[in-house]
């Protein structure tokens, strides 16, 4: 074992799944400091992928569940938007294939943009379908957002390249020719939902990044319409552009002033 450097070491264990491995139970007997150091972060790293795949079987419960009554295509729902002063709102609807695991879902808002994104590309790999909704500033003010954001689900519901034979949605209901059922915090608490807001949050703010370049000093690539100081600071200064929802409250108030 000690004819072996701290690299060959190193390589070695990528390919060591359990500390039962011969492999394994020789290196912990090797005195050198490289050495364990290279056991204790390999220990760190088990016990990271175990609470994750332990959290992920928690999150998979809903799924589980009606997947046991019968149901394959499961399609996790939710939205992205609801709050801002300006944008769309954006809704995405995703199932996830059954057959594979993408460790890391949670609730959008509790992620690092880096680990959206790269949770983004992951789900696009993986899923066995993506449908996204996308309801602009202006027809939210001529539905009201409750009804803009029912609209962009079932946009997205729609734009499913597989049918779906349950709906589940984030604290919400929704008319289509589906059964649904409406989870309570279901961001985090539904692998499916997780899924969805993540496609409908990194969609919407890569929109608003768009927006940033088309309408500049509102600072849309930052807080992405919300209402930031910045924000109303950069509404009152400029008034409203295209994109801000005319008919929330501060948005009005500066059009009065401006």
């Amino acid at each position: 074992m000690k004819n072996q450097t701290i690299a060959q070491i190193k390589e070695a264990l990528t390919g060591i799944k359990n500390e039962d491995d011969p492999f394994f139970e020789e290196l912990q007997s090797d005195s050198r400091k490289g050495v364990q150091i290279l056991l204790n972060k390999w220990k760190a790293e088990r016990e990271k992928e175990r609470k994750e795949h332990d959290r992920y079987i928690r999150m998979s419960v809903h799924e589980r569940r009606l997947s046991k009554q019968g149901f394959k295509s499961i399609s996790g729902i939710d939205e992205a938007g609801r709050g801002p002063l300006a944008g769309p709102v954006v809704a995405a609807a995703v199932i996830l294939n059954q057959d594979s695991c993408i460790y890391g879902l949670d609730d959008s808002k509790k992620l690092s943009a880096a680990k959206r994104t790269e949770l983004f590309d992951r789900i696009h790999e993986k899923a066995e379908a993506i449908g996204v909704g996308i309801i602009p500033a202006e027809e939210i003010d001529q539905l009201n957002i409750y009804q803009a954001v029912k609209k962009a689900m079932k946009q997205a519901v729609s734009e499913l390249a597989v049918q779906p034979d349950f709906l589940i949605l984030d604290a919400m209901k929704i008319e289509a020719p589906y059964p649904q059922e409406s989870i309570i915090k279901g961001d985090a608490n539904s692998i499916s939902i997780a899924a969805a807001s993540i496609i409908a949050k990194v969609t919407r703010d890569r929109i608003m990044e768009e927006y940033d370049r088309e309408y500049p000093g509102y600072g849309f690539g930052i807080h992405k319409g919300y209402g930031t100081k910045a924000h109303m600071d950069s509404l009152k200064k400029l008034g409203p552009c295209p994109i801000h929802r005319q008919s929330f409250t501060p948005v009005k108030a500066a059009m009065i002033q401006s």
